[in-house]
């Protein structure tokens, strides 16, 4: 049985497919989410990764792509074509590990 202030409570599990979504997170949280998804896709091998930050105002699209751009395995990022997601996702390459 847990409190309700049982940090326990926070753990989101995320499988590690080539799409994350935020969608599920807090806007504090996400910055380390796309960090450690970032990080265990790669140790993985995928190459080609789908990461679901929504239209909104940009924020968080603002916040993901200033990951992207401090992480060194990161290749390139682009806006989502249209049919998947468009400017509320983002598409990024990783080099090989």
């Amino acid at each position: 049985m847990s409190s309700e202030n049982d940090p326990g409570d926070d753990i989101v599990d995320v499988p590690i497919t080539d799409v994350f979504d935020l969608h599920p997170f807090a806007p504090r949280d996400v910055k380390a989410a796309v960090e450690a998804y970032l990080e265990e896709a790669h140790a993985r091998g995928f190459t080609v990764l789908r990461i679901i930050h929504g239209r909104g105002i940009g924020v968080q699209r603002e916040m993901v792509r200033k990951t992207l751009e401090r992480t060194p395995y990161v290749q390139e990022f682009r806006d989502a074509p249209e049919g998947a997601g468009g400017w509320g996702a983002t598409i990024v390459t990783l080099r090989q590990p």
